[in-house]
């Protein structure tokens, strides 16, 4: 089931960095989320709603200055075309708040050949 936060919902509790990310499709600098160097096992939340969405087991260091995951919990996030900066990408997006989370590559490790490089910000860390 999908939560339409719209500009503000969802958001409360936010940062103002959170907020652009997730509520304006902004993107962190590269380099700057703790989350790089994370390394425990656990579980990646939506920073905006709580939602599980990535497997610890299934980060890996892809090099991009983003924390970078290989496959996303099922059905925890939803992808859309984005060609904001004059290219075509595809943007991933929590399936339940529809908080922007970063996007996903075809140049990623096996077993799936994706790299989903996320927004640090836009992650909620929980360790096992």
């Amino acid at each position: 089931m999908s939560v339409d936060c719209g500009t503000t919902g969802c958001g409360v509790g936010l940062t103002p960095e959170q907020r652009r990310v997730l509520r304006e499709h902004g993107t962190e600098r590269p380099g700057s989320s703790p989350l790089n160097d994370e390394k425990r096992p656990g579980v990646y939340h939506c920073a905006g709603c709580g939602e599980p969405l990535f497997d610890s087991d299934r980060k890996y260091d892809s090099g991009s200055g983003w924390p970078s995951f290989w496959a996303p919990k099922d059905d925890a996030v939803a992808t859309t075309r984005d060609v904001s900066l004059g290219m075509l990408r595809t943007e991933v997006h929590c399936a339940n708040c529809e908080g922007h989370l970063g996007h996903v590559f075809p140049d990623g490790p096996a077993p799936t050949g994706l790299r989903y490089c996320m927004n640090g910000v836009a992650l909620d860390f929980r360790p096992a």
